[in-house]
């Protein structure tokens, strides 16, 4: 019965209540947003049970009346009860939904690293496409990106890139992104025309802040060295970029892309505590994951999610057995239609689950 959710929902909403009236929390502007946000999400789950109570106590009445005796009055419940039996139904399935327990970190910002996989130029020329198509959706949804890393090759393509994005569930809806993308094409350095197939890699990882992530300096090697650009050439003459590892994990970042040494020191901490927070994160989900099958948010980075058909001008996405005839479209950074799928999908999966 869902409405023996409701006591424990009903306590929860009281703590929320009574850390919402706690100074040192309200000192803390990112904690009390975090905070008041889920006591807003609880207060409509709250609001659809009292209409979901009210309506089961009419239900309740009115199958206590053809239980007795007066025809008249049992004919009219009749008709009334086949409408709330209707509208009960809707209103299960928009508390199953709201039941749902939401990821906190949908809201925030996203890190985003492409990087070329197997093929080459190519490979490289098709992880600078996804980059620009990630971009120009970021633009349709009003977000800002800044560049952390950025390393190109001479024939126009890239090695590595990785991007902040900043607004409004950036992560909630980059999140679908990683995985291998695959690209199958006549590549622009082939003159036969023959067509390949390459890869790039795609993470997305949710931006981490210090109170998410406790780092022991203690457990940190920093090194400097001479930023390069292309072709080996050095950019400058001072030692500013930066290397981290985390010696616990093994975990390497490089920043080499500000002149100043602890611009770049912050931007390969945030790539720290970002991944470091991921992997976090990825223990869980696969532990989710293998309870209930879900291949749409299970957080494998090496699964093969996308194969984008240039001469097919098509896009399928595996994980959902999805195929769209919107390859310009979508590369171009429309990819609205694709993430109202999955999240569809992935809605589906998490209420098989409840």
């Amino acid at each position: 019965m869902l409405l023996d959710k409701l006591p424990a929902l009903q306590e929860k909403f009281k703590e929320l209540e009574i850390r919402l009236s706690d100074p040192e929390l309200m000192a803390n502007n990112r904690k009390y947003a975090k905070v008041a946000r889920e006591h807003n999400e609880l207060s409509s789950v709250l609001e659809a049970f009292k209409r979901y109570d009210l309506l089961v106590g009419s239900i309740e009445e009115d199958e206590s009346i053809l239980r007795g005796d007066d025809d008249e009055l049992k004919e009219i419940v009749r008709e009334e009860l086949d409408g709330l039996l209707e509208d009960q139904v809707k209103l299960e399935d928009e508390l199953k939904i709201l039941l749902i327990p939401t990821d906190p970190a949908d809201n925030g910002a996203a890190i985003l690293e492409i990087r070329a996989g197997a093929g080459g130029d190519e490979a490289a020329l098709f992880a600078s496409d996804l980059m620009r198509m990630y971009l120009r959706y970021s633009e349709n949804n009003g977000w800002k990106h800044e560049f952390i890393t950025l390393s190109e090759i001479g024939v126009g393509g890239t090695k590595e890139a990785i991007i902040q994005i900043t607004g409004e569930l950036a992560y909630g809806k980059l999140k679908f992104e990683s995985g291998v993308h695959r690209v199958q094409r006549v590549p622009q350095t082939e003159s036969s025309g023959r067509i390949h197939t390459s890869a790039a890699t795609v993470a997305v990882l949710p931006e981490a802040e210090e109170v998410d992530v406790e780092i022991n300096t203690g457990d940190l090697r920093i090194d400097t060295f001479r930023a390069s650009g292309a072709g080996g050439q050095h950019v400058n003459k001072t030692e500013s970029a930066i290397r981290i590892t985390h010696l616990p994990t093994g975990m390497v970042v490089s920043c080499q892309d500000e002149s100043s040494q602890h611009k770049n020191k912050d931007k390969a901490m945030k790539v720290l505590r970002a991944r470091m927070l991921a992997n976090e994160r990825e223990k869980q989900n696969s532990k989710v994951a293998a309870m209930r099958k879900t291949l749409v948010s299970s957080g494998d980075r090496s699964a093969k999610i996308r194969t984008y058909n240039y001469p097919q001008g098509r896009v399928t996405d595996h994980r959902i057995n999805l195929t769209l005839y919107r390859l310009e479209e979508i590369t171009n950074g429309d990819l609205s239609e694709l993430h109202e799928k999955l999240v569809a999908a992935e809605m589906i999966n998490r209420l098989e689950s409840l």
